[in-house]
């Protein structure tokens, strides 16, 4: 596969792992490009684990960095996907607190409420 078609595999990518959360960059940037060429058209489309691990592994990495906002994208990125529901993102704050503590899982609580929030108000217009 050449740059080109990494690129727009990346492109892709990005945009189904998101569920259309993430604007994709713009063509130009090195660290977006190498991003997308690497990152999204060949890891994320590995077949070894399934979205769902995947996201599900991400989500302790982040959580365990404190990057609650960045949290908060991947839950509702994967409620929107059907990936998992809101009791399941509130269980993984359970188990986040067990392993890296109250206060970084308590960190997450709001942006987690947010993105079920945003995401029940998206199904709901959508059925209007």
């Amino acid at each position: 596969m050449n740059d080109k078609e990494r690129r727009a595999l990346g492109e892709e990518t990005i945009k189904d792992v998101y569920a259309g959360e993430v604007i994709v960059p713009p063509e130009g940037y090195a660290f977006t490009d190498i991003m997308l060429k690497q990152l999204f058209a060949e890891l994320w489309t590995r077949e070894t684990l399934s979205m769902r691990d995947k996201r599900i592994l991400l989500l302790g990495i982040i959580a365990e960095k404190g990057e609650a906002m960045t949290f908060k994208i991947q839950i509702k990125a994967s409620l929107k996907r059907g990936e998992i529901n809101p009791e399941e993102a509130r269980e993984f704050l359970l188990f986040i607190a067990q392993y890296s503590g109250y206060p970084r899982a308590a960190a997450m609580l709001g942006p987690v409420e947010e993105a079920i929030a945003e995401f029940e108000k998206g199904k709901e217009q959508s059925a209007d």
